[in-house]
């Protein structure tokens, strides 16, 4: 294989794995949304929504080519990080940009891990044990030396996370991710549009999640712990949580649409095959 073929299939599935997590994040946010006003819907998450499609008619098939998407995802993310497809460099603003890529591209292998195993007939994983497994973790850091501080810190970078994202959302920064070039003045309007909105969510999602750590830590209490299903939960307990859960849950289907429109338009530059970029040592 070529590197010109070798560099085209990279940004295929690449493309397929932004497409597949399009997909997810939408059956999320249309699952939390008939929680919120039918008795149909549950709030979950990624892998909640795994166990779902799964129990679909072709759930099977289905779910074999989310995983695909997802796996070419954290490929993707991973080559990010590593191998600095996106040339962010070795400055500590590009180091932490690929720090964070490279966590995605742990959390999304974990993902299609989940999904790998459903394929081959283990027990779907529920919202409790998402939750269940947050407060877990949270328990073992509390039991450290300076437990507290680290759940708060790590509290306080979850919602550093949700602020960046409205940060992004409310400047319009996303839109360097894309070819907006490629866009219609009416598809980048409506293009604008969505990832302000989705981003919006994913921004409302981490702050609270944060939030949560940070009270876990200053009660010392990982019950207080929570994962996206226990947020979206929490959101829906409050006065007119119909409605807050609703709004959210729109977001994160309008995210998934957002996710769609990367899958087309998303800046994907293959990096070249040279071992001295894993280390970016040829800069």
């Amino acid at each position: 294989m070529t590197q010109s073929t070798q560099s085209e299939w990279i940004e295929r599935f690449a493309r397929f794995g932004y497409a597949a997590k399009g997909f997810v994040y939408g059956l999320v946010g249309i699952l939390a949304l008939q929680a919120a006003f039918t008795k149909g819907g549950q709030t979950t998450d990624p892998k909640g929504v795994l166990s779902t499609i799964i129990e679909q008619p072709f759930g099977q098939a289905l779910l074999f080519f989310v995983t695909l998407g997802l796996m070419g995802y954290a490929m993707w993310r991973f080559l990010q990080a590593f191998m600095d497809a996106d040339h962010k460099g070795t400055a500590f603003k590009g180091l932490i940009e690929r720090f964070g890529f490279g966590m995605s591209a742990v959390i999304y292998s974990g993902f299609a891990f989940t999904a790998i195993k459903l394929l081959m007939g283990n027990e779907a994983s529920s919202r409790e044990q998402s939750d269940q497994s947050a407060q877990h973790w949270t328990a073992r850091f509390l039991s450290q030396p300076f437990g507290e501080w680290l759940v708060g810190l790590a509290g306080a970078v979850v919602m550093g996370v949700g602020f960046y994202y409205f940060y992004k959302a409310f400047t319009g920064k996303f839109r360097k991710e894309l070819n907006i070039r490629e866009m219609t003045p009416q598809e980048e309007k409506w293009v604008m549009r969505a990832g302000r909105v989705g981003l919006s969510a994913r921004g409302v999602i981490f702050v609270m999640i944060g939030w949560f750590l940070m009270q876990a830590a200053y009660q010392s209490d990982a019950k207080e712990a929570k994962a996206l299903p226990g947020t979206l939960e929490a959101l829906l307990s409050q006065p007119y949580g119909s409605w807050l859960l609703g709004i959210v849950a729109v977001g994160l289907v309008i995210y998934g649409l957002y996710m769609g429109v990367h899958a087309r338009y998303q800046r994907i530059r293959p990096p070249q095959a040279d071992p001295r970029q894993v280390l970016n040592l040829g800069k």
